[in-house]
């Protein structure tokens, strides 16, 4: 039986501003009043990032809202957490990031059966004439869509 997947948040300003050369799955160490605020969809990735220290992966920026239900348990929304992965993984990760231009950054928190994973992107920053590049071609293919629309209804 295949474990269901639930998306919680999505970091869609990173499609804009890196290009995402591959993605890895984490696992993310929390404490249960967080997982509580986070089935009610309470969290924020868009300027979170990830960085590695003394081999272990840690992501940053990241905004849980405190659980309104919660009490002297309620941690720092803005605390610094930190991800689960195969020491060989992040030894790999290490090695690339280290290179110029790549960033470790979140696309995505979700549920996967009922633990919390964290989808990574290996990015690479976009210069500015690709962000153009990307929202002429976005409007482009819109514009398209939107005739095709037009000349069906039309017939």
């Amino acid at each position: 039986m295949p474990e269901s997947t639930k998306t919680i948040s999505q970091n869609k300003k990173v499609f804009h501003e890196y290009f995402i050369i591959e993605s890895f799955e984490a696992g993310i160490e929390l404490f249960g009043t967080e997982v509580k605020s986070l089935r009610q969809g309470t969290v924020n990735l868009k300027d979170s990032w990830c960085n590695i220290v003394k081999g272990e992966i840690f992501v940053n920026n990241m905004h849980i809202s405190p659980y309104e239900h919660g009490n002297i348990f309620n941690r720092d929304p803005m605390r610094v957490r930190r991800l689960l992965m195969h020491k060989r993984e992040i030894n790999k990760l290490y090695g690339t990031i280290k290179q110029e231009g790549f960033a470790l950054i979140p696309i995505s928190l979700y549920f996967k059966g009922s633990k919390v994973k964290m989808q990574l992107g290996l990015c690479k920053g976009k210069k500015l004439y690709d962000k153009r590049a990307d929202m002429a071609e976005k409007s482009a293919k819109r514009d398209m869509e939107r005739s095709m629309k037009e000349r069906i209804n039309n017939n």
